[in-house]
């Protein structure tokens, strides 16, 4: 990832993981359309815990991100039937390296 992106790192645990997953899909279909998007990666363990980080160009597609009206909505049914609870951190990055055998 290239220095002076954003990172926002999403870190919930499910309480109701029926139909979650078409709005999971939904949400990564309608951020990758997103002007300011650079991709992410998602990960969630059997026991509910999950973290999606996701990468924006500028403090601004995040904000846009933030705001978009079919987001807006998700998360309000986020909070009301699919999460205990969750936790957003918005960083921006330093430095990026990695490492990859393929």
């Amino acid at each position: 990832m290239e220095k002076g992106a954003y990172a926002v790192i999403f870190t919930s645990r499910l309480r109701n993981p029926d139909r979650y997953g078409a709005m999971a899909d939904r949400m990564e279909e309608l951020a990758r359309i997103q002007p300011g998007y650079l991709g992410h990666d998602s990960v969630r363990g059997v026991d509910g815990l999950g973290i999606t980080v996701s990468y924006w160009a500028t403090e601004d597609a995040v904000k846009a991100w933030r705001a978009n009206a079919e987001h807006l909505g998700a998360q309000a049914m986020g909070r009301e039937r699919f999460y205990n609870w969750f936790r957003l951190d918005v960083c921006r990055v330093e430095r990026s390296y990695g490492f990859d055998r393929g």
